[in-house]
């Protein structure tokens, strides 16, 4: 049986590679991020190794909807979802004084209310089928406190938790 997966955060970094370890692997993928026109090119690369099957979708983790609607999407195309990967993240740093509440904002919607969006989204059809997988990316900075990284430092600490 194929392996169905979506992965958010795909059009660089560790959500890029992932797609590209899971696509050798044959796993049929849906990869998403803000980054809509990155996730495309990276799709066409990995359908033209012909080793799995991956569609790019533009996905902001911000919106609940959305990433609801992706999963959907996913199972109804599909009839399940064996992995989530809620990897969709963003570095935001520098001097506590010169952060604003917008720059906390974003760095929560996006590292833990995306993180949220998906594990709601999906938990649900994945125990209905009875089994399934969420990953969930982190960081060291979750872990261990770093200068100047108090919004990222934050999120990332939620997720590990």
């Amino acid at each position: 049986m194929t392996r169905i997966a979506i992965i958010t955060g795909a059009a660089s970094g560790i959500g890029a590679g992932l797609a590209r370890a899971l696509a050798d692997k044959g796993v049929t993928l849906v990869l998403g991020d803000i980054d809509g026109l990155g996730v495309e090119l990276l799709a066409e690369e990995l359908n033209a190794q012909g080793r799995a099957s991956v569609r790019g979708v533009h996905l902001d983790v911000r919106a609940a909807a959305a990433v609801q609607r992706v999963v959907a999407d996913t199972v109804a195309e599909h009839g399940r979802l064996d992995m989530m990967f809620n990897n969709a993240g963003i570095g935001v740093g520098g001097d506590a004084l010169e952060l604003t509440v917008a720059h906390w904002d974003r760095c929560i919607d996006v590292n833990l209310r995306g993180v949220i969006h998906g594990v709601h989204a999906a938990l649900p059809y994945m125990v209905d089928q009875g089994e399934g997988y969420i990953v969930n990316t982190a960081s060291l900075a979750g872990l261990i406190p770093s200068p100047f990284l108090a919004p990222y430092a934050a999120t990332k600490h939620a997720v590990v938790g």
